[in-house]
C-alpha cells in the first residue's frame, strides 16, 4: 500500500482531514487537481494593494467554532462586519436601509414551511403570500436572499431545507478574517506538509477501483503520466458538481458504481451558481461623494443591476469593492467574458452612487470569478432540492468503511455552503477513517 489514507482534494475539508490523520499516526497522501490548495477558498494576495483578493469564500457565518480555532492558531482572528447598508428603493433612490433585520425577516416567512406535509420549492412557497401586499418587501427580501445568499435557484431549492438551515442563526452573524483566509489555509498546508502528508497537487483523479478495505486510484499529472496510488480506505471531499459530472476527461470513474443510496443523495444536492467582480479603485470615492453620504456604507443592493449586491471591506477601510451576481443574475452572465463582467460591474457600481463617468475614472483593476467553469469545482456551494430532506447525511454517509465523504455538501449541523462546515466534516470523515482503519488492523491480528 503507498498509504493508509488518500484524501481526494485539498480544499479546506481534505487539509483538515490529512492533518486529523497524520496526528492519529496515519500515511496519508493528499491528491489536488489543481496546482494550489484550498478549493474554493482562494486568497489572491498577488493582485494589488495590501488586502488579498477572496476569489472564493469570504466571510464567516454563525459561531463557527472550528473557523475560529484555526484563525488564532494562524495567528489572525475574524472581525464583525459593521457600516450600514444601503438599498435602491421602490422608487430608483438609493436610500439607507434601516431595517437590520433583513435576513431574520426572511427567515421568519420560511418558518411555516418546516411544517409543510410535503416539502415544495421556496418560489412556491413565498407564492402563497403573493396576495398579501403588507408581505411583499419580505418575500422580495426572502426571494433575493435564497438566489443571493443560497446562491440557489428558488424553483429548485427546497423550501423545508431552507427553513432549517436559516432557522440555525448561519446567516444572522456575519464576520470575515482579518487578511482574507489565506493564513488559515496556509496554516493547515504547513501543518500537513510538516507531519510529512504527501501532497501530489496537479494531479487529477481518473478512475476510483475500490473494495472493502482497498482503494485503487487511477490518476494523471500535470504532465499526461498516469499513475496508480493505492490505499486502504479514501476520503473523498470533491465538490457535488464534480462529483456528479459524466462526459469528458475530468470525469471520475467509480469501479464499481457507488451505490444506488449515494447517487440519489447527489441528485438532491445542488450547486449553486455566482459570479464575483473584485474591483480595485485609486481611491475608496464613495466615501468622499454626496458629501460623505456613503462614507460608512457596507453593503449596496439593487434587484434590478446586473450585480444584485456590491460591497465594501469596512470595516476594514480598503479600496476594494466586489461585485456579487447570485443564481439567476450570475445565469444571466454566463456567457459574458471577464472584460465584460468588469465594465458591467463598474457601470453598476457607478449607477448606484449616481455617477457612473466617476466610477470609471476612478477604476483601477478587475478580477473576476466564476467557479462554474471551473472543471475541478462545477458550482459555487451547495443547496438542497425539492424532497432532499436527508440529501446530505446520506451523502455523507460512508461506503463500506471504506470511502469517506466530506466537505460542505456534507454537512449534516445546518452549515452547507461554508467554511466551517466544510472543516466539520473534514474532522469529521478524519475520525471515521481513522476507526476503519483500526478496526482492519484489530481483524487482521
Amino acid at each position: 500500500m503507498d498509504a493508509d489514507v488518500i484524501v481526494i482534494g485539498a480544499g479546506v475539508a481534505g487539509l483538515a482531514a490529512a492533518r486529523s490523520l497524520t496526528a492519529r499516526s496515519q500515511r496519508v497522501i493528499l491528491v489536488e487537481a489543481r496546482d494550489r490548495v484550498g478549493g474554493r477558498v482562494w486568497s489572491d494576495s498577488s493582485v494589488r494593494g495590501a488586502l488579498a483578493a477572496e476569489l472564493g469564500a469570504e466571510f464567516i457565518h454563525g459561531r463557527a467554532a472550528e473557523t475560529m480555532a484555526l484563525l488564532r492558531a494562524a495567528g489572525t482572528t475574524a472581525i464583525d462586519i459593521g457600516g450600514e447598508s444601503w438599498r435602491v428603493s421602490d422608487d430608483g433612490e438609493l436610500r439607507r436601509d434601516d431595517d437590520d433585520d433583513d435576513f431574520t425577516s426572511a427567515s421568519g416567512i420560511f418558518e411555516g414551511a418546516r411544517m409543510l406535509a410535503r416539502d415544495e420549492s421556496a418560489n412556491r412557497f413565498l407564492q402563497r403570500f403573493h396576495k398579501d401586499k403588507a408581505m411583499q418587501g419580505t418575500v422580495r427580501a426572502a426571494r433575493a436572499f435564497v438566489e443571493g445568499f443560497d446562491a440557489a435557484d428558488p424553483d429548485v431549492a427546497s423550501a423545508r431545507a431552507i427553513a432549517d438551515e436559516w432557522r440555525s442563526g448561519v446567516g444572522f452573524t456575519i464576520a470575515r478574517p482579518l487578511g482574507g483566509y489565506g493564513p488559515m489555509v496556509e496554516y493547515l498546508y504547513n501543518t500537513c506538509r510538516a507531519t510529512r502528508v504527501c501532497s501530489r497537487l496537479s494531479t487529477v483523479v481518473r478512475r476510483i477501483s475500490w473494495r472493502r478495505g482497498a482503494v485503487s486510484l487511477e490518476v494523471r499529472g500535470a504532465q499526461g503520466d498516469t499513475q496508480i496510488l493505492r490505499c486502504r480506505v479514501a476520503i473523498l471531499t470533491l465538490p457535488v458538481g464534480v462529483l456528479r459530472h459524466s462526459g469528458d476527461d475530468t470525469e471520475i470513474v467509480f469501479d464499481p458504481e457507488l451505490p444506488n443510496p449515494k447517487r440519489d443523495a447527489l441528485q438532491s444536492i445542488e450547486t449553486g451558481q455566482a459570479v464575483r467582480v473584485g474591483m480595485w479603485f485609486r481611491t475608496p470615492f464613495w466615501e468622499r461623494i454626496c458629501d460623505g453620504r456613503y462614507r460608512n456604507g457596507a453593503f449596496f443592493r439593487s434587484l434590478a443591476q446586473p450585480f444584485a449586491v456590491y460591497w465594501t471591506q469596512l470595516p476594514v477601510r480598503s479600496e476594494l469593492v466586489v461585485a456579487w451576481a447570485g443564481r439567476p443574475k450570475a445565469m444571466a452572465l454566463s456567457g459574458a467574458s471577464e472584460e465584460d463582467l468588469v465594465r458591467l460591474a463598474v457601470d453598476g457600481f457607478g449607477a448606484l452612487l449616481g455617477d457612473p463617468a466617476l466610477a470609471h475614472e476612478e477604476f483601477e483593476l478587475g478580477v473576476t470569478t466564476d467557479w462554474s467553469r471551473d472543471p475541478f469545482a462545477r458550482g459555487a456551494y451547495s443547496y438542497v432540492a425539492v424532497g432532499g430532506a436527508d440529501a446530505r447525511a446520506r451523502l455523507a454517509a460512508p461506503v463500506d468503511d471504506t470511502l469517506f465523504f466530506a466537505g460542505e455538501a456534507t454537512s449534516n449541523d445546518s452549515e452547507g455552503g461554508t467554511v466551517n462546515g466544510a472543516l466539520e466534516t473534514g474532522e469529521r470523515a478524519a475520525r471515521q477513517a481513522a476507526a476503519s482503519l483500526g478496526a482492519q488492523r484489530v481483524n487482521n491480528g
